[in-house]
């Protein structure tokens, strides 16, 4: 295949530089798509999407659709990241994880950010995020943030940022796995060479730092399940994926109950004690007496049970406060403040709306701006403003000034792009990333992880559940000779 026609335009991209020339760490991969022909590549990802549906690794729409289940877009042309340039993002992400970390448990407890003017009182007032059921606590080896997904982009410079942060249930990480499997098959003659650093040892080391956090030991290996919702999720098929893999069970809130204080799973033989729980719904449901009355997918008393150290969650209760898109502007506050470092990855330079300066600006720069909700994920609620309509952007304005705390505004990045197929040519599409930090006795991260792609040609939204796609993510060891094979 032919890949001198390849435009990268005025963006940075992943494989080529701007002459079209196949970047020193993309060369192997681009030799081997350049020997195939267009027809080799499209039996390839047909042969793709299909292992994908017979595999049932499905998500299902949400929004007007709902019990529709497809397959999440794939597409086989990989995204390759450099040993050097992981270096950087590796390092960069578990500073940004234990601050983090520091400061659930900070603003749960002492609140010394606070009381040194670091953290604005207001925002933590004003935050949804913030559980008044939480405060007080300590969770089991003073972990709260066990897995994170902060999105990490790259803007036209080339140059890393993080987007934003997912401490409560941060989900992808099965499509990762599974596309790596996938992709093996696809293409065997890499993955033999040993150019790729593995990602499949994730499940084990989830289920070890889960296993951490269990409470006082008895001498027996610790009972570990994954909760979720149900199969009506968006993300039941990773919840599912994830007990397989570490094989522990699946369990739903009508299949646990609190027995003498202690959290039980109703089993054929009887109640069994659980240690530890996966929570893969959000905290307003996991506890009717705790938050929402009415949520049929909670456990009465469950968080008294965790307060008095009968299970251990992961994430822990209230780690939703980090989410907020508001509070992700002080995160470079914070690693300076608790770790007395310099933050290695930057933030997206963020307009704070509540602040009257920066809400002026916003209003005054709608066009050339991507406004966010504070407290929404998957793309929804927000605007890209070039790509807006004048409507729209009115009608935002005025959301902007009718609640100016939910919203944050921020540049909009030229993000890179990585070569997709489209039809009989490769063209470029933008990305992100959204690599997976476990934190338990040590802080651990998945080379690579989620790459998404925005497939719509020019859109910026790479949200599956907004049209987007996936790609899987090479992270390559850093052996020129073997790269070189």
């Amino acid at each position: 295949m032919k890949l001198d026609c390849y435009e990268t335009g005025r963006y940075y991209d992943e494989m080529f530089a701007q002459d079209s020339q196949p970047r020193v760490d993309s060369q192997h991969v681009a030799g081997i798509i350049s020997g195939l022909s267009f027809t080799d590549l499209q039996q390839r990802q047909r042969a793709a999407e299909r292992a994908l549906f017979d595999t049932g690794i499905t998500f299902n729409v949400s929004g007007g659709q709902e019990g529709i289940e497809r397959i999440i877009p794939f597409d086989i042309i990989p995204r390759i990241i450099s040993a050097e340039d992981w270096q950087g993002i590796e390092r960069g992400l578990k500073q940004r994880a234990m601050a983090l970390n520091h400061f659930v448990q900070d603003v749960y407890n002492e609140q010394q950010i606070v009381r040194d003017g670091i953290f604005p009182a207001e925002v933590l007032a004003t935050s949804k995020g913030f559980l008044e059921a939480c405060v007080g606590l300590t969770p089991p080896k003073g972990i709260w943030c066990h897995v994170t997904g902060s999105d990490v982009v790259r803007d036209e410079q080339g140059q890393f940022y993080v987007l934003e942060d997912n401490l409560r249930v941060p989900s992808g990480v099965s499509y990762v796995l599974s596309s790596r499997d996938l992709m093996k098959r696809t293409f065997p003659e890499v993955f033999s060479r040993g150019v790729v650093r593995p990602v499949d040892d994730y499940p084990g080391r989830l289920l070890e730092v889960l296993q951490y956090i269990a409470p006082a030991p008895t001498g027996e290996r610790p009972v570990v399940g994954v909760w979720t919702p149900g199969n009506c999720n968006s993300a039941y098929y990773e919840h599912s994926f994830l007990a397989q893999q570490m094989g522990v069970e699946l369990v739903e809130g009508r299949d646990l109950v609190i027995s003498h204080g202690d959290v039980c799973m109703r089993t054929t033989a009887g109640l069994q004690r659980i240690d530890v729980l996966y929570r893969r719904l959000n905290d307003a449901y996991i506890d009717p007496q705790a938050f929402l009355p009415d949520s049929r997918l909670g456990v009465p008393g469950l968080m008294e049970a965790y307060r008095e150290g009968r299970i251990g969650l992961a994430n822990a209760p209230g780690t939703g406060v980090a989410d907020d898109k508001v509070v992700y502007a002080y995160v470079p506050d914070m690693i300076r403040y608790y770790l007395a470092e310099d933050p290695i990855l930057a933030n997206v330079p963020t307009y704070l709306c509540y602040k009257k300066k920066d809400l002026q600006y916003a209003l005054e720069h709608l066009e050339h701006l991507v406004v966010k909700p504070a407290h929404e994920s998957g793309g929804y609620g927000m605007l890209v403003g070039p790509s807006a309509t004048r409507q729209e952007r009115a009608e935002f304005r005025e959301r902007l000034r009718a609640d100016p705390r939910n919203y944050v505004a921020q540049p909009t990045l030229s993000l890179s792009r990585v070569p997709v197929l489209v039809e009989d040519r490769l063209e470029g599409r933008h990305v992100d990333l959204r690599p997976f930090v476990l934190l338990g006795e040590d802080v651990y991260v998945m080379p690579g992880g989620l790459t998404r792609v925005a497939l719509k040609k020019d859109s910026l939204v790479v949200n599956s559940s907004q049209g987007g796609g996936s790609k899987d993510t090479w992270v390559l060891t850093g052996d020129r000779e073997v790269e070189a094979c």
